[in-house]
């Protein structure tokens, strides 16, 4: 303000023109990363939202326009700092598949345009908007395989809570409700996680919109967490409750689904009521429909006198530069093409090895959408005189787009299997084969007892630590082009009355026979 008048500030055209140019190169740049984004978003459910919040970003951003337009910002060098490391991400996450790496180096990019383009005091007008953007990123496979499976367990067992206090005979093992008539898998899909990352989003769009404390804000987003999981356990209880007294079309097709639906309205209905509750809380209390809402200003005459017009932007023009320059370098890296070594496939695997004797097996359509491997073994293999041993093997020739073997102990809750002992042990060398590490868990289901031995084969490298496996799969894919890799399972039952190290005798002579033919199915 000047003279008491109020000043306006415009970007020439030349500026708008760069930031389209920049825009434009980046979507060039990141374009796998983006396709891959898009792929996710529209074949996982629990993603479908990330359509919905670029245009509430957007918006937002559109709605900021009257008061960055009164600011006197200056843009800031740190933007290329910013740009430039967003694109080390980029080139990395390229080169080693890890396309979280990617998504998050693009909201990093589109952070470093706005420090171009308004400075440090429009960016933190435009920080929250373009922060939205991140419960539009899917969580790393890995991640969300253990996140499924602890909320699959945790919404069973409320669910069944539920159902048991409708006065209903309930059974639970895992994730498999038993009503006797009929049972019900809670299954990936209705871990909740369905419900809890959508919700999320809207949680962080409606504190945004809710002008209040800080503290109030944060509220909002992390009550999201225990709603979701309440009402997706409420949801299981509730088809339960269905299934015992109108039957088992309950559980299925489109009741299924209108039911998921329901249930998430309800979800963003109790998020109302909260907000509306914390009105009366705290030093501001104002009325909900006076701290809740998005505002347009109505744009008022300006004359001649009071518009003032910016600069071109030198730090924004130094950033499209950058981005031009590893748009190039991404077009090469695209064209690289990855090394998938020859190896023989597992339906040749032996049937007998010595006095063993294999009977293979399959898994379910479910299962195998779900792992997304290349190839596997499963096969019960047995003694003349003996109780079997189960063999697995998931080989993933690729892991470049995320899929990756799922650990054993987050896969074996979810069947009803408790965990009552897990330690790492070595297993001697064995004909081509090294000593190595392994993981020996002891489960539980009632009665009856397993032990398990698994570990990790990465391009050589045989390993139990599963955050070690994460870390090698980066160094080969960004060093050796490789990303290929295998979990092996074992597991055999733990009898009452064998003496204690029965089960490990009986793992241990299968694997002398079993592991020198591992290498032509996995390959160095």
């Amino acid at each position: 303000m000047r003279n008491g008048q109020v000043i306006f500030w415009r970007f020439e055209t030349n500026a708008w023109l760069l930031l389209v140019t920049s825009l434009l190169l980046t979507i060039w740049a990141y374009f796998g990363g983006l396709e891959n984004l898009f792929h996710r978003w529209e074949v996982e459910e629990e993603y479908n939202h990330g359509y919905f919040l670029p245009l509430v970003t957007l918006t937002f951003l559109w709605q900021l326009a009257p008061k960055l337009s009164r600011q006197p910002f200056q843009p800031t060098w740190f933007a290329l700092v910013v740009a430039g490391l967003a694109l080390v991400m980029l080139v990395v996450g390229e080169l080693s598949a890890i396309y979280l790496l990617i998504h998050y180096s693009f909201i990093l990019v589109l952070f470093a345009l706005s420090l171009a383009m308004v400075g440090w005091a429009g960016s933190r007008l435009t920080f929250a908007p373009i922060a939205i953007l991140v419960f539009a990123i899917p969580i790393p496979y890995f991640l969300e395989a253990a996140i499924t499976g602890k909320l699959q367990l945790l919404s069973s067992k409320l669910g069944v809570e539920l159902i048991r206090f409708c006065k209903i005979p309930v059974f639970r093992e895992g994730n498999l409700i038993d009503l006797g008539v009929f049972k019900l898998e809670v299954i990936e899909a209705c871990s909740g996680l369905t419900y809890l990352y959508p919700l999320l989003g809207f949680g962080a769009i409606c504190a945004y919109l809710y002008h209040v404390e800080t503290w109030k804000r944060v509220v909002i987003i992390l009550s999201t967490i225990p709603i979701a999981i309440l009402l997706n356990s409420f949801r299981i209880g509730m088809i339960g409750f269905l299934v015992k007294y109108f039957g088992s079309e309950q559980a299925e097709g489109f009741l299924h689904d209108f039911e998921g639906f329901a249930v998430f309205m309800v979800c963003v209905a109790i998020l109302f009521l909260e907000m509306w509750a914390l009105t009366f809380v705290g030093k501001d209390r104002r009325p909900f429909g006076e701290v809740f809402g998005l505002t347009f200003e109505a744009q008022k005459s300006i004359t001649q006198e009071q518009i003032r017009i910016r600069p071109l932007s030198k730090p924004l023009i130094a950033c499209t530069g950058l981005i031009a320059v590893t748009a190039i370098l991404m077009v090469s890296v695209a064209n690289r093409s990855e090394i998938k070594p020859e190896r023989a496939f597992f339906s040749e695997f032996p049937r007998s090895i010595g006095e063993w004797q294999g009977k293979p097996d399959t898994l379910g359509a479910e299962v195998l959408q779900t792992l997304d491997l290349t190839d596997y073994l499963l096969a019960d293999f047995r003694q003349p005189s003996g109780m079997p041993v189960n063999f697995y093997v998931a080989y993933y020739e690729s892991q470049r787009k995320g899929s990756s073997p799922h650990s054993p102990t987050v896969c074996l809750p979810g069947g009803g299997w408790q965990i009552v002992d897990m330690t790492r042990r070595a297993f001697p060398g064995v004909d081509k084969k090294a000593p190595f590490e392994f993981n020996r868990v002891v489960i539980r289901k009632g009665k009856n007892s397993q032990l398990v031995y698994y570990w990790f084969e990465e391009r050589g490298k045989v390993m139990a630590d599963e955050y070690r496996v994460k870390w090698h799969l980066f160094r080969d894919a960004l060093l050796e082009n490789r990303t290929d890799g295998a979990l092996a399972r074992v597991i055999t039952p733990i009898v009452d009355g064998e003496p204690k190290d029965a089960a490990d005798q009986r793992i241990h002579a299968f694997l002398t026979g079993a592991l020198p033919l591992l290498s032509e199915y996995v390959p160095n």
